[in-house]
């Protein structure tokens, strides 16, 4: 499988790439509206609400739960990703949800990867207006591997235990409880750390910090390859640059609680903690 991060130096190792343009927005803002103002030559748009997620479920599966294999199958195909098919993905976030769609796919095995600072890393021309519709492929439905996953009551315990970390890549606002933003409560899972997902980035480039940065800062945080480590944010977005970055710091998967603190917080029966960690 190739590297979970590729830069633009890189991408004539992978001429028959499929470039996913994986932008959205938390503010709203209409995201193919922005692709079909620029975007890499051949994308394809992929829609993060309807590609990547499922809908019609209880708020406390959260905003963004993970789509069933069938519809996830069935999303790929129709956007000429196929099996055999080596998935480039790219937004103008630093990979906060491009990201997304590349957990998902490295998950079952399929070669994906985001490319390292996203569009604004691209120097040749960008192509204005929609692409023809993709040849639909074939992409076999693939259970989602339980391993990978965590429940709130996984989560929980593992938060209030000795023997792993529990790692929130909102902003440390967020975090805080300071604010609330788009979450039900304020807060955050009691005795998760704060890990934003930012602090994986350059704040300028919007980059991903070299491997061994990632892994010292990554170690600071409790985690390293003898312990468990579940990851969230907001709604299992973009927590999955924090996935991606321990890989890249050559670490042990993280699981992912996708319901994340917008599930966390929506069902009552959860206490929230705010404040700094502990």
């Amino acid at each position: 499988m190739i590297n979970p991060i590729v830069s633009v130096d890189e991408l004539a190792e992978f001429p028959d790439a499929v470039f996913a343009d994986v932008r959205w927005y938390l503010d709203g803002r209409d995201a193919h509206s922005e692709f079909t103002a620029g975007h890499l030559p051949g994308a394809v748009f992929v829609d993060l609400d309807t590609k990547l997620a499922a809908h019609d479920l209880p708020a406390s599966e959260g905003r963004h739960p993970f789509p069933t294999p069938q519809a996830f199958a069935a999303a790929m195909s129709s956007l000429g990703i196929s099996d055999h098919s080596t998935v480039i993905a790219y937004d103008d976030t630093g990979g906060m949800t491009a990201g997304r769609l590349v957990v998902m796919l490295r998950m079952i095995g399929r070669n994906a990867a985001v490319l390292n600072g996203g569009i604004g890393a691209w120097s040749g021309p960008l192509v204005a207006g929609d692409e023809p519709a993709p040849t639909p492929a074939a992409f076999t439905e693939t259970p989602w591997p339980a391993e990978r996953f965590a429940t709130a009551d996984e989560t929980a315990e593992l938060a209030a235990s000795d023997r792993g970390v529990v790692i929130d890549a909102r902003s440390y606002e967020r975090f805080t409880g300071e604010v609330t933003a788009i979450d039900p409560r304020p807060g955050h899972v009691p005795g998760a750390v704060s890990a934003p997902f930012a602090a994986a980035l350059d704040p300028v480039t919007k980059c991903f910090r070299p491997a061994h940065e990632l892994h010292q800062h990554f170690s600071a945080l409790g985690v390293a390859d003898a312990v468990d480590v579940v990851a969230y944010c907001g709604s299992g977005v973009s927590t999955c640059v924090n996935i991606l970055a321990i890989e890249q710091a050559g670490l042990a998967p993280a699981r992912i609680y996708v319901a994340s603190f917008s599930g966390w917080s929506s069902d009552t029966a959860h206490t929230v903690e705010t404040g700094p960690d502990r």
